[in-house]
């Protein structure tokens, strides 16, 4: 395995270049999840306030709301929307990363995991991990962000397993992959993670903005990081 600053570099190496499009491919998703916001809010926010201004004895009766009620299945489908762009955007880094295209279209590739063969796993992926990450939680914190380093590669193993053989692998395969390479290299993972900490703050000073450029760098990075690991491992 290459050093965090090799990773860091070989990344640089495939955004040189390709710095305009990658911030045009990361900010697909920041402007669809702005235009879902505001869907939601002119579709439901305002006809709800409607109904209060006009039925305000309703509104003061007695019947019980419980204002988060909604708030951990709108989580959870974020969380799903959230794991199918990032998915496809980190496809898109690994093959610059290999060599096997030169250029990015920000658009469909923002979307590519979207597509009819890979978006079901993606979607499968996401929740059965999130289940096996939250049942480790349940014992202690620190189990739980543990196998969260363990299955961190299963959608890059997903889709060299699908891209190699075009047909979908079995979903348990891909985790069981994952957890099998990441094995000895957990703790790797989490100082490269930690070395991007000064550039979180950065960005979070320029109100987010930073993030347009800081989150390509570590996308790009956590490819050159999974091609690197040995694949010698065995489902």
């Amino acid at each position: 395995m290459k050093t965090r600053a090799e990773l860091k570099s070989e990344a640089k190496g495939v955004l040189r270049g390709r710095w305009k499009d990658s911030v045009l491919m990361c900010l697909v998703p920041t402007l669809v999840s702005i235009v879902i916001v505001l869907l939601l809010f002119f579709l439901l926010i305002i006809p709800i306030i409607t109904f209060a201004q006009n039925n305000p004895d309703f509104m003061s009766g007695n019947a019980n709301y419980d204002g988060n009620s909604g708030g951990g299945g709108g989580s959870f489908l974020g969380g799903i929307i959230g794991a199918i762009f990032s998915a496809g955007i980190s496809w898109t880094f690994l093959d610059l990363y290999r060599g096997k295209r030169q250029d990015i279209r920000p658009f469909s590739d923002a979307f590519r995991g979207f597509a009819g063969p890979v978006v079901l796993g993606v979607i499968c992926l996401y929740v059965i991990t999130t289940v096996f990450i939250s049942l480790w939680t349940l014992l202690l914190i620190v189990p739980g962000i543990i196998k969260g380093y363990s299955y961190s590669q299963t959608y890059f193993v997903y889709y060299d397993a699908f891209e190699e053989t075009g047909v979908r692998p079995g979903f348990l395969n891909s985790i069981t992959r994952s957890r099998q390479l990441m094995n000895g290299y957990k703790g790797q993972l989490f100082l490269l993670d930690l070395s991007f900490i000064g550039w979180h703050i950065l960005a979070i000073l320029t109100l987010g903005i930073g993030y347009l450029w800081l989150t390509p760098y570590i996308t790009a990075t956590k490819a050159a990081f999974y091609d690197n690991l040995p694949k010698t491992a065995t489902v």
